[in-house]
């Protein structure tokens, strides 16, 4: 899934709304056992997030999961920089998981977006701890959304934008 730009915003009740985060977007699996993180390029991860990287050992065998990588700050908010310039001033590391793709080598790119979303918060998150987290739906009607945003903006100014998943 990629980021497309669009002049009016889709809405109902097909689709679902997420905070995008200002990180890495990055597949976890467990093959065979191993832990497995690459990027959407096929780019090796492993090396580069090792907390995350170990945490995919508690996944079921046989899993992949779509999410994204991001470090938080100090206060707790996304910070790409930190993420790009990662090191010793590093924040903390954590995996947003937004989708299922295989549970238990049972392919489930077929079924709905909200069936795989329900097999993450109920089959999924339940074997993982820190750092890895679900990335939350956005509750209620595209407006009230759009608002909420431009309120959060306009009290961290040093937040340059704010991003919507639409899924």
């Amino acid at each position: 899934m990629l980021l497309l730009s669009t002049e009016r915003l889709p809405e109902g009740e097909s689709w679902l709304y997420e905070l995008k985060l200002d990180g890495y977007r990055a597949i976890g699996a467990r093959v065979s056992g191993e832990p497995r993180l690459w990027s959407r390029n096929g780019n090796d991860f492993r090396k580069n997030y090792p907390s995350i990287t170990e945490a995919l050992r508690n996944l079921p065998y046989e899993t992949v999961v779509d999410g994204e990588i991001v470090a938080l700050d100090e206060a707790g908010m996304p910070s790409f920089n930190a993420l790009q310039n990662r090191g010793s001033s590093l924040g903390q590391l954590v995996f947003y998981l937004f989708d299922v793709l295989v549970l238990n080598g049972l392919d489930l790119r077929s079924e709905p977006l909200e069936a795989r979303r329900k097999v993450l918060s109920e089959k999924v998150l339940p074997t993982l701890t820190d750092p890895m987290r679900l990335s939350a739906e956005l509750p209620g009607p595209l407006d009230v959304l759009i608002h909420s945003a431009r309120r959060i903006h306009s009290w961290w100014p040093h937040v340059r934008r704010l991003d919507l998943w639409l899924l």
